[in-house]
């Protein structure tokens, strides 16, 4: 029964390991990423015990990827992707070669063929899109100047990758491959560049002057019909369709037609909601993504090849991070700028993987070669959130592009976490009573109407970030009010508050006891339990001891 039924075994088998290990590893204060690794490797076939369906798990992986390009392009448009191309387009082209460079250079003191060098240093030079986009999401960057340049950074190496893996077949004669075949004229080696270019140019177009019309449309139509499940089926079905259809009709990857189906989708007013409808599937497939990775690596190359795995780790978190930064500085953009840039390209993931075994495929890298690049991997991926932190705790202590308090942060002041449907209402309230509020929000349509508007000042990121509520002046409010529902993302803000300010009076929202238990715990003056105090008045308003209000029926 059971070996008739992989798909379930995969999927519950990762994800219960991955919840383990993942608890494990957030026990012993580490990224909760190692655990989800460690789970890989603990279903993969090289460990003793459960072995998962590799297969099943690497498809499973696919999916989390293009739910992940597609809320990254829900939150993008056209116009922030061209603002970053004069430093995307150039960054990532000259960060890859000096990657592919250092690659062959160690493949030329290993004594390997240059075509197993070559492959060798290009698998180095690309950054895994769930690594990277993790990590801007954890710290709300993706709407920054940062965010920006590094998806843009990250589209280009996708689409020299997309050409990198059609290629390869067909030039590897040339690179000296023993299953390649007789190497390509030059006439030949255009066809094919021209052929892939123009299936990408085809489909490019299509999105923008089809998709950007149809997608939203379409969305449109069926939130009309009033229901919720067949709204989120929409969603799903547009960005699943959409990233297959690209790859299966134009050739191109999977993450760039998902990314392309967001961006269109984004369009549509209902983006939003869009968004929010696809979260919990992302962050389960985002999971078994890593467990994937897990399941591939050979503990084994650790043992045989340890040098080999040193070096070209050193050639991903030094030398291709020293490129990125170099480049990201000539630009004149701030060091903050470009050392984000540079840890978030610190890692290698998917697209390796692909290149890796299409290179063992056709003969032009060694079986050897494919894990260290897997070992590489997976040292990197258990590496960058760590680099993260470093460099988080950087910028906190040292970044000279701080940012200065809000002018309208001047003491006395109170600042508003989240301006939604509650912290609407809540800002209502504070300006009627005379108070002077300071909000900070993350979301641009939020935003955009906060300052289009002139009632409110607003401050752009994440309340939990050290840099956010300096620019709020969180040491001269009067107090901090944290109107945001996800009580995970409220706990982060009430602690970093708390340990910024230990007088500080703060007042957070919950929707269960437990919610109640967790808030007040990380240092929330008070809870508002909403369920209860809405039992409270309606027990109040039967009883006639509250007047009516507007819109009550009386």
């Amino acid at each position: 029964m059971h070996d008739a039924t992989p798909l379930i075994a995969t999927i519950v088998g990762g994800l219960v390991l991955a919840f383990i290990f993942g608890a494990i590893a957030n026990r012993l204060r580490l990224p909760v990423l190692a655990g989800y690794l460690v789970a890989g490797v603990v279903a993969g076939p090289f460990t003793p015990g459960y072995v998962a369906d590799a297969g099943i798990a690497q498809e499973l992986a696919d999916l989390g990827v293009i739910l992940l390009m597609f809320g990254v392009g829900l939150h993008f448009s056209l116009k922030d992707l061209l603002s970053v191309k004069a430093i995307s387009i150039p960054g990532a082209a000259v960060q890859m070669g000096v990657a592919t460079g250092l690659g062959m250079l160690l493949g030329w003191w290993l004594d390997w063929p240059l075509a197993q060098g070559f492959v060798f240093g290009l698998a180095l030079s690309v950054a895994s899109t769930v690594v990277l986009l993790r990590a801007m999401e954890e710290r709300r960057l993706l709407d920054s100047d940062r965010g920006r340049i590094a998806v843009g950074w990250l589209i280009v190496e996708d689409l020299a990758m997309v050409l990198a893996l059609v290629l390869l077949p067909a030039i590897g004669g040339f690179l000296g491959s023993e299953k390649g075949g007789a190497a390509p004229s030059m006439g030949e080696l255009f066809e094919t560049v021209a052929w892939t270019v123009g299936k990408v140019v085809v489909f490019v177009a299509l999105m923008l002057i089809v998709g950007k019309r149809v997608i939203p449309w379409t969305l449109q139509a069926v939130s009309a019909t009033g229901s919720r499940e067949l709204f989120r089926l929409a969603v799903l079905a547009m960005a699943l369709g959409v990233a297959f259809g690209a790859a299966h009709l134009f050739d191109v990857s999977f993450e760039l037609g998902a990314f392309f189906a967001g961006m269109m989708m984004g369009e549509s007013k209902l983006s939003q909601q869009a968004a929010e409808e696809t979260l919990p599937l992302r962050d389960a497939f985002a999971v078994l993504f890593f467990v994937s990775i897990g399941m591939l690596f050979n503990p084994h190359i650790l043992v045989e090849h340890p040098w080999i795995v040193l070096a070209a780790c050193l050639i991903i978190i030094v030398g291709k991070s020293a490129a990125a930064f170099v480049i990201v500085r000539a630009f004149g953009r701030p060091v903050k700028t470009a050392l984000t840039i540079a840890t978030s390209l610190a890692q290698i993931g998917e697209f390796s993987f692909i290149l890796a075994a299409l290179g063992v495929s056709v003969g032009l890298i060694s079986e050897q070669a494919r894990d260290v690049i897997l070992a590489a991997a997976i040292v990197s991926i258990l590496v960058n959130p760590l680099l993260f932190v470093a460099l988080d705790r950087w910028i906190a202590k040292h970044d000279a592009d701080a940012p200065e308090p809000h002018p309208a942060a001047t003491g006395g002041h109170t600042v508003l976490v989240g301006f939604g449907r509650v912290g609407r209402r809540v800002f209502a309230e504070l300006r009627a009573a005379g108070a002077r509020v300071l909000v900070i929000e993350t979301d641009e349509d939020a935003v955009r109407a906060l300052r289009d508007s002139g009632d409110a000042d607003v401050v752009i990121g994440n309340a939990a970030a050290a840099l956010v509520l300096a620019e709020a002046n969180l040491a001269g409010a009067r107090a901090l009010i944290v109107a945001v529902p996800d009580p995970f993302e409220a706990g982060q803000v009430v602690r970093a508050a708390r340990q910024l300010r230990a007088d500080l009076p703060i007042v957070a929202r919950a929707h269960s006891q437990e919610c109640m238990d967790h808030l007040a715990g990380l240092g929330a003056s008070e809870v508002i339990y909403g369920e209860q105090e809405l039992a409270h008045s309606l027990f109040e308003a039967s009883r006639g001891d509250r007047a009516p209000v507007a819109g009550s029926g009386h």
